[in-house]
């Protein structure tokens, strides 16, 4: 009887304890970005001839970004090494920001209507990613909630760099993200297979 308990058990331990994916299985930041930059230039291109006000659900959705962002985050909590891991994320995540950062021109060389709504959002988008910190929002953590932190804050900075980016890039004044160098194409994903019947 007491066998039949530990099977019993051991089967409802395999059903309903959740498989943990390995880091690999994440797109690493740089891949899940790239995604994102491609979405929106096929966002700007379907939407050329649409009124900005007009285009249901926005062209901007900075949330993805913070979201690649975590992903990372993500994978290195599952490669073992956490720490490390992410102090690494957060120096790449803030050398991509750099890159977004170096394409963007200052507010008063950029055209637009200077009362519209998006010259008037890149001129706030734009001081928000070189604005300068209050301080290390990190300060004073455990080792391992310091090193999530500075990848979590990297990912903010990243967010609003790509927000100035995507609103610059609407307004005509910056390249591609691609042509920009900061990201590429991701090669073409094979459809999955369709299960067997």
């Amino acid at each position: 009887m007491r066998a039949l308990s530990i099977v019993f058990v051991a089967a409802f331990m395999a059903l309903f304890t959740p498989v943990v994916a390995a880091a690999d299985d994440l797109p690493d930041v740089q891949t899940c970005l790239n995604d994102y930059v491609e979405t929106y230039e096929w966002l700007l291109e379907v939407h050329a001839d649409t009124p900005l006000e007009d285009v249901e659900g926005g062209l901007w959705h900075v949330e993805d970004v913070k979201y690649c962002g975590t992903l990372g985050i993500v994978r290195c909590d599952r490669t073992g090494d956490t720490v490390p891991c992410q102090h690494a994320l957060a120096a790449r995540i803030d050398g991509i920001a750099r890159d977004v950062r170096e394409t963007l021109l200052p507010p008063e060389a950029v055209a637009g209507e200077p009362d519209g709504w998006a010259k008037r959002l890149y001129d706030a988008s734009h001081a928000l990613a070189f604005g300068s910190s209050a301080g290390d929002d990190c300060a004073g953590a455990t080792p391992r909630m310091e090193a999530w932190c500075a990848a979590h804050e990297a990912g903010n900075r990243l967010r609003d760099a790509v927000m100035a980016w995507q609103v610059a890039r609407y307004l005509g004044a910056v390249p591609s993200a691609v042509e920009a160098g900061w990201a590429e194409k991701n090669p073409a994903k094979p459809p999955k297979p369709r299960p067997e019947r």
